[in-house]
């Protein structure tokens, strides 16, 4: 089995096991703020994609979001060894958990296989409508086995844009900054509670562009390869090329990528 049909197994079975869990009675944790929570169902998913993982591939590397929160100090050398290593799964259990907690569709697991910091597989499943995305470096993008690609706009106006609001104060603020600029130059604006399914929208056309301060290398790099290879742009919000410590992301179908870039807020990256 390839990397990319295990990585589709494995996040479906994840998949499943969390929306079957939706509705039931499981315990909430804040994590870094009243607006950054966790659930024991983000740690359960997280523990069964590591095991299904390393049983198919026991000497990768594994970089999941709850066990990085718990060493959140070691998170930047961990990126830059991760860009040195033959093998490293990024995953994200769920992407989304407000949406989880509040019973709103609009979560996904996310994983992603990076070589030598390189991304060459990306999955995304969004279980609520068993949609599922997934490239590999070079073979294209797709969803439900179908290709596809970024949208053919070529101008704001003609785009609806996703953008996402982070738990960290600073980097909310720049969110609500940029918004003033770019909401009344695009179609419409569109917070769907996952950057990961806002990346994926962008690669299959539904959405013309995406950005959002703060992410991790968990919430975006499956996300980052199905733009790429579904004919799109993604850079940091000062236009340099994604690698995996970026933090402050646009993606788009390339054409109105410049344009989004002006707007945005150059802080710490």
């Amino acid at each position: 089995m390839s990397y990319l049909e295990t990585a589709g197994r494995i996040a479906r079975e994840a998949g499943r096991m969390i929306h079957s869990k939706m509705n039931s009675d499981f315990s909430t944790e804040q994590k870094s703020s009243v607006f950054d929570v966790v659930t024991e169902i983000d740690r359960a998913s997280e523990q069964l994609i590591r095991q299904r993982l390393m049983e198919s591939y026991p000497e990768h590397g594994f970089l999941g979001e709850e066990e990085s929160f718990a060493h959140a100090g070691e998170l930047a050398d961990r990126l830059e060894q991760a860009k040195t290593e033959p093998f490293i799964w990024i995953v994200d259990p769920i992407d989304g958990t407000n949406n989880y907690v509040q019973g709103i569709p609009g979560f996904t697991v996310s994983i992603a296989l990076a070589s030598y910091g390189e991304l060459i597989v990306g999955v995304i499943y969004d279980p609520c409508r068993d949609e599922i995305f997934w490239a590999e470096k070079g073979k294209g993008a797709f969803m439900n086995g179908n290709p596809i690609a970024v949208s053919d706009a070529v101008e704001l106006a003609q785009t609806v844009v996703g953008t996402g609001f982070p738990s960290k104060a600073a980097n909310r603020q720049a969110v609500m900054t940029s918004l003033q600029e770019i909401a009344p130059q695009c179609r419409s604006i569109r917070s769907l509670g996952s950057a990961a399914l806002h990346l994926a929208y962008v690669g299959a056309g539904k959405l013309g562009a995406f950005w959002e301060y703060g992410l991790n290398a968990w919430d975006i790099a499956a996300g980052v390869l199905i733009i790429e290879e579904a004919g799109g742009r993604v850079t940091d919000t000062l236009g340099n090329p994604y690698n995996l410590s970026v933090q402050h992301v646009v993606g788009s179908n390339g054409s109105v990528h410049d344009a989004l870039l002006k707007p945005m807020k150059p802080i710490g990256i």
